[in-house]
């Protein structure tokens, strides 16, 4: 499939989905895309800008959702016009599907609506890919019916991120066999920073781990995926949305700098 220009499974190159949590500023969002795109072309990986445009999952009514539906995508036109890279968001409702699809090369499906058959429908009807996370709820074969319907429905293809599985209380684990599991049936992404979320830990929000972003990043990428995941602030601990699971951008840089090892040592078996 295509994302803007960039192919996405079938052997292409591995692609790194990456920008904000959630945009806060429109200066913050075009700083934080510059950045990003500077360091993917550095390391020499295609790109994907992600930044959500409203968060309607918080766990409180205090909790800062964005500049709203469609501020948002205004911010992320010009992010896209100005850079000149691929965006995504995510969308939860029916009717946002067409005027997202209106700015954004990918529709994101969020993890607790992966099976939601009229949002999923409406996000194939666009034409555009539709990256479909997986739910913490769902065992890695599961997602195999929500991809058959983007492919009933739409031209544009899915794919099916990986963002853990819940285990227990406030925490996630990530099965590494279920990435293989997945691949056989679409590409697969690997969300390395959602995947380190402690749900509901905080006490008006998620808490998460930090630490181990690039562990597990390294680890999804030996196993082999198509697509890598990765939420960036400036300052994570000052960052108004999940910033206990986001990463900086030096510590961004150290993990491309390991993903492109490991992905360059796997294509030298292959040849």
């Amino acid at each position: 499939m295509l994302i803007g220009e960039v192919p996405l499974g079938e052997g292409a190159p591995l692609v790194l989905i990456a920008g904000l949590n959630v945009v806060e500023t429109e200066s913050a969002a075009l700083s934080a895309a510059d950045r990003l795109a500077a360091l993917a072309e550095r390391h020499d990986f295609p790109m994907i800008f992600k930044a959500s445009v409203d968060k309607a999952n918080r766990s409180s009514l205090r909790s800062f959702r964005g500049p709203g539906f469609d501020e948002g995508l205004r911010i992320l036109a010009r992010v896209k016009s100005e850079t000149g890279l691929p965006v995504t968001t995510d969308v939860h409702e029916p009717g946002q599907a067409k005027p997202a699809s209106e700015v954004v090369d990918c529709l994101q499906i969020p993890a607790f609506l992966c099976r939601q058959t009229d949002l999923v429908v409406a996000c194939a009807a666009t034409g555009k890919p539709v990256n479909i996370k997986k739910g913490q709820f769902l065992a890695p074969e599961d997602l195999r019916l929500a991809v058959e319907k983007v492919d009933a429905g739409g031209t544009g293809g899915a794919f099916v991120t990986e963002r853990g599985v819940a285990f227990g209380y406030h925490d996630l684990v990530v099965d590494m066999e279920g990435l293989a599991v997945i691949r056989e049936y679409a590409p697969v992404c690997y969300d390395a920073t959602h995947s380190v979320q402690r749900p509901g830990a905080g006490p008006e929000a998620s808490g998460g781990n930090r630490n181990m972003v690039l562990p597990l990043a390294r680890a999804a990428v030996a196993v082999g995926i198509d697509a890598l995941f990765v939420e960036v602030h400036h300052d994570p601990d000052g960052a108004p949305c999940d910033g206990p699971s986001q990463i900086d951008f030096e510590t961004f840089e150290r993990l491309l700098i390991e993903a492109r090892a490991i992905d360059d040592a796997l294509a030298a078996t292959r040849r």
